[in-house]
């Protein structure tokens, strides 16, 4: 059995369960060493949405400061990969939680002809989701660039 750091992460990510709501709203696209990336559906943007895999983690200083460190590098990865891929007006970064107190950050691409420009996604225009072919190829697009 292992032992250390390493054991606590691993013991970690299996407890980990990702909100009701998050379930609902994304669909996977890949792990990385400390978040589940997540795609937001709806196809207005290009919406990821990074989650620690840990448990009963509500804000940034619930994280150990290692952790800390390699959430905000793989949000810097996110947006990167979402600049590179769609050339974006700009990348939001957010890390909310009023509704979903999970630790969640949104990374998401922004678009001066987007519905909701300039003003945030929230509330200003209802998500549409995918359809089937268009979320196929995107969930492969970022799935092999990112």
């Amino acid at each position: 059995m292992a032992s250390g750091a390493g054991a606590g992460m691993m013991a970690a990510m299996t407890d980990f369960a990702l909100h009701a709501q998050l379930q609902r709203d994304t669909i996977e696209v890949v792990r990385w060493g400390l978040s589940l990336v997540l795609l937001m559906n709806a196809r207005q943007w290009p919406w990821l949405i990074l989650v620690p895999r840990q448990p009963n983690r509500r804000e940034l200083h619930d994280l150990a400061p290692a952790d800390r460190a390699v959430l905000i590098e793989e949000v810097a990865r996110a947006g990167a990969g979402l600049d590179r891929l769609f050339r974006p007006a700009k990348i939001n970064v957010g890390a909310l939680g009023n509704l979903v107190p999970q630790l969640h950050v949104h990374v998401i691409a922004r678009f001066a002809d987007d519905p909701a420009w300039p003003r945030p996604v929230w509330g200003t225009v209802t998500p549409e989701p995918y359809e089937a072919a268009e979320l196929s190829s995107r969930l492969e697009l970022l799935r092999l660039r990112l």
